[in-house]
């Protein structure tokens, strides 16, 4: 298997993780917010965040400006993350919503670990 192969791989794999978190953000509407003021989250931007999960995933899915779209997907993964590791430094564990209702679970190093590997497969994504 070619390294180009290797890339869109990574690329689908992404897409559709992305796809997945924005469409279960949706779905839980003003809970979402709630969820995402909880992580820290401005109310303002919360609104956005599943929306550009979704555009982000869509593109990376048919391979449009894929390298590009991967590197935002990197941004995206490591602004998660972030996040994460600031609520975890100050004691703080809310719950996840990284999944909408999937992820309901206070979150903890390992969403921090799961995120490092998405990391890793958009600079994949995006390099190969």
């Amino acid at each position: 298997m070619s390294s180009s192969w290797w890339g869109i791989a990574a690329a689908v794999f992404v897409a559709a993780v992305l796809l997945l978190a924005g469409v279960t953000k949706l779905a839980l509407g003003e809970q979402w917010r709630s969820q995402a003021t909880g992580l820290g989250v401005p109310r303002a931007i919360a609104g956005f965040v599943p929306i550009i999960e979704i555009a982000v995933g869509a593109v990376l899915l048919v391979q449009w400006q894929r390298h590009l779209l991967a590197w935002v997907a990197v941004a995206l993964f490591a602004t998660f993350s972030a996040l994460l590791a600031l609520r975890l430094a100050h004691g703080q564990r809310p719950p996840c919503a990284c999944f909408g209702s999937f992820s309901t679970r206070p979150i903890g190093v390992g969403h921090i670990v799961r995120n490092v590997v998405l990391i890793a497969a958009a600079v994949l994504a995006a390099t190969l």
